[in-house]
This record gives C-alpha cells, sequence and structure tokens, in this order.
C-alpha cells in the first residue's frame, strides 16, 4: 500500500492535496485542506481537480484555506510596513521631538532609529 493518498477521480493518479466533503443537509461542498486520514463519505482531490471544482446549481462551495500556506498580504499591511519603513527613516525627526520623552521614562538608555535600548529594571 502506498503511504501517499492520490487523488479520488477516475483515471487520476496525482497526489491529493485536498478532502472534499459535503454537506447536503446546507447543501454546501466545503474543500480544505488534505484530511489526517481518508474517511468513506469524503473524497481527496489532487491541486488541478481542487482549483476545478464547481458545485451542482444552487449549492455553494466552501474554500477553507490551508493553515501551513503563506497568507498573501492585505492592502492594510503593506501600508503599515511602507509607514513603518517611512518612520524608520526618519530618526532625527523623532529623536527632536522624543528628548522631552527620554527624560520622563527612567529605563530608557539610549535609541538608535526605531529600536531603544532599556536598563534592566534591577539597577
Amino acid at each position: 500500500m502506498s503511504p501517499v493518498r492520490r487523488c479520488s477521480r477516475t483515471a487520476c493518479g496525482r497526489p491529493a492535496v485536498a478532502t472534499l466533503t459535503y454537506v447536503y443537509a446546507d447543501s454546501t461542498a466545503v474543500l480544505g485542506p488534505l484530511a489526517t486520514y481518508a474517511e468513506p463519505h469524503c473524497y481527496d482531490l489532487c491541486a488541478e481537480h481542487s482549483e476545478r471544482l464547481t458545485a451542482p446549481r444552487g449549492w455553494e462551495v466552501v474554500r477553507l484555506l490551508d493553515g501551513s500556506a503563506p497568507a498573501r498580504p492585505s492592502g492594510d499591511d503593506l501600508e503599515a510596513l511602507a509607514n513603518a519603513v517611512r518612520e524608520a527613516a526618519r530618526p532625527q525627526e523623532r529623536a527632536a521631538g522624543a528628548g522631552g520623552a527620554r527624560s520622563a521614562d527612567p529605563m530608557e538608555v539610549a535609541r538608535r532609529g526605531h529600536l531603544r535600548v532599556l536598563r534592566s529594571p534591577d539597577n
């Protein structure tokens, strides 16, 4: 017996990467990451068949994200990253504005760009 599970589609011998389950009561087809073990009422699909999956008219296809796949960054993530880079590129302006704040924080010893050096609480 082969340790690699194969696609359930007829005449397809490619390795399975996703598991398809039908929820008949909700008229829903759920396609998610490959299940831990094969079950009799689930179908294992290869990458090609899982991408081309369609459901009958009136049914909904729910595609669950694979947790191991890297998530694509959203527009908000990219904007936050750009703002952080812009802020780190202006250390002179921020250091001048934070001069009063540094004296108010007895734990901060030094600052370099966006990094702070803190004094040990024991000292």
